[in-house]
């Protein structure tokens, strides 16, 4: 996997290089903001590992100009430990994961692992559709009505886990456990986030809603009854 690592603390930036091409991986790093930007819409790695706290052009501009150019590629996010508001910022902006600092290094190889199998692991050829919202899982597009929708790597997750079962709810917990595949720190307040970003993507400027609440229990896509 091709790994952009964007972080002004050169040591640990070269520390998680490191770590990352002893893994298999390729891996180079950056240390500020807007040469990590150009890097990343230029050639687009398969993941970034992003600090939020850089000099300059900092990482949630970095991560919102990502998003505008409809950049696929999948963020984990970095940030220092108890910026709760910060990891929320970040995961309104796009990001896919967080990771606090200061971190074990096992950790952040795991969490890169963990969003790189998502990638990899849809079925081929493989159409969902609820209504007039489709989304191809081989190439990983959205579209509802015939226009494409843009969607962040872990929106798409989240998307495909609910339309795999229309009509059924997932519980935040159940959301979580199989779209990040690991008990989530603040895992409640993240599926809402995501959810939030869904409706505002999928469901906005359209008359008839496919993403519901059921209280009490969780989210799900369908139609209305």
């Amino acid at each position: 996997m091709r790994v952009l690592v964007i972080e002004d603390e050169a040591q640990l930036a070269g520390h998680i290089t490191r770590a990352l091409v002893r893994r298999g991986h390729l891996a180079k790093a950056v240390n500020d903001g807007a040469e990590g930007l150009g890097a990343a819409l230029a050639e687009p790695p398969d993941l970034v590992v992003l600090d939020l706290n850089l000099p300059g052009l900092d990482g949630l501009s970095v991560l919102a100009r990502l998003r505008q150019a409809a950049s696929p590629t999948r963020v984990l996010i970095l940030t220092a430990r108890g910026e709760v508001e910060h990891r929320v910022k970040g995961l309104q902006a796009g990001g896919d994961d967080y990771l606090a600092k200061p971190f074990a290094m096992d950790e952040l190889i795991a969490r890169v692992e963990a969003l790189g199998r998502r990638a990899t692991t849809a079925a081929p050829a493989d159409l969902l559709k609820v209504g007039d919202l489709q989304i191809d899982v081989r190439h990983r597009r959205t579209t509802r009505a015939g226009k494409a929708i843009a969607l962040s790597p872990r929106e798409f997750d989240v998307l495909q886990v609910l339309m795999q079962e229309p009509g059924r709810p997932f519980s935040r917990t159940e959301l979580c456990e199989r779209v990040w595949q690991r008990d989530h720190e603040y895992d409640t307040r993240t599926v809402e986030i995501f959810i939030t970003r869904l409706r505002k993507k999928v469901d906005s400027g359209f008359p008839v809603p496919l993403i519901h609440t059921f209280r009490g229990v969780g989210y799900a896509v369908s139609l209305p009854s």
